[in-house]
């Protein structure tokens, strides 16, 4: 959403310029782009980076392979990916010349107990949507009283953005071949969002690739889902099928290795060289609650609807209807 004419402050330095960035000097642009990362940082985020939307050759290169992507069917049921403003992001905010790319590590240094059922990490803590989305809105209300005039949009994976192409546009790191972003400290184990702004900033240096000829995780890949470098087939992906496969049984092909993944799929990250040795948040909202690191499937299978949806409140998890958890779970055998 756009905002309102707020004028909520939040703490910190800001710095006044005008809202027309044809009127505002580099040296302000500058201070309120150094500004607005600290703003980010203080807020949980790590790494930040700016883009322009005047983006390189390399983007363009990546509205073409999403094309390709598409026209392959690799979306599977995921239609929404399909959405045009998905590929024009002055549809999403019109007047927009500079994107503000998050990331919020969510690595918890902890395992599940022995015999549990596996749970994507992304999932273990609350809702990253929320999480994500209310700091951008802080900043984004900060951006306001240093920026009068600005208008911003914040957008989390949710909304019809080529995330992962503008978080490695901005600096953040390159996409590998599993599909997700790497970061040379964080590693993969990022949440990305992403604030749409109408104030041209000074942009940082694209990511450059570092995956060179590693195929940990295409190897790893139990259903070879990453059928190719960069193009994971969404058809073949535990991940898809267990949170956004909507059928009530599922592909022999997948049933036959998910195990023990029954919400999501880590396998790739967990396979990476860059995600070795990384470090645990602290981030009191990730933080993993103790039943889906002990989830038993006997135990769950007995829950009613109205206990999952008590478990499950403000998580990511909710998408994963009580039915499909049960389903997931017999799909074990």
């Amino acid at each position: 959403m756009l905002t309102s004419d707020s004028k909520q402050t939040d703490s910190g330095r800001t710095v006044r310029v005008t809202g027309s960035s044809a009127r505002t000097g580099a040296t302000d642009r500058e201070a309120l782009a150094a500004s607005l990362k600290q703003q980010a940082k203080q807020r949980g985020f790590n790494p930040v980076g700016i883009a322009a939307i005047a983006a390189s050759s390399r983007l363009h290169l990546r509205t073409a392979a999403l094309e390709r992507w598409l026209a392959a069917g690799h979306q599977a049921q995921m239609g929404w990916m399909a959405d045009p403003r998905r590929r024009q992001i002055e549809a999403l905010l019109p007047g927009v010349r500079s994107v503000l790319a998050v990331g919020l590590h969510h690595y918890i240094n902890v395992q599940r107990q022995p015999g549990a059922l596996a749970v994507a990490r992304y999932g273990w803590g609350r809702d990253y949507h929320r999480v994500i989305d209310q700091r951008l809105r802080q900043l984004g209300r900060w951006l306001e009283q240093a920026c009068p005039g600005v208008r911003w949009r914040a957008c989390v994976d949710s909304a019809p953005l080529m995330d992962k192409a503008w978080a490695e546009e901005a600096g953040l790191g390159w996409i590998g071949k599993h599909s997700n972003l790497i970061n040379r400290d964080q590693g993969s184990w990022l949440l990305l969002g992403h604030l749409l702004m109408t104030v041209e900033l000074p942009a940082d240096q694209p990511a450059e690739p570092l995956c060179g000829s590693c195929n940990a995780c295409i190897d790893a890949c139990p259903t070879g889902a990453i059928v190719e470098p960069f193009v994971v087939d969404s058809r073949r992906c535990i991940a898809f099928h267990t949170i956004e496969n909507r059928d009530t049984e599922l592909p022999a092909s997948i049933t036959r290795a998910m195990a023990p993944w029954v919400a999501g799929c880590d396998i790739c990250q967990e396979v990476c060289p860059w995600n070795r040795a990384p470090a645990s948040s602290t981030d009191a909202d990730l933080q993993p609650r103790p039943w889906l690191l002990n989830l038993q499937a006997e135990t769950a299978l007995g829950w009613s609807d109205q206990t999952w949806d008590t478990l499950l409140r403000a998580s990511a998890l909710r998408r994963i209807k009580p039915a499909q958890w049960r389903r997931n779970i017999r799909s074990l055998g």
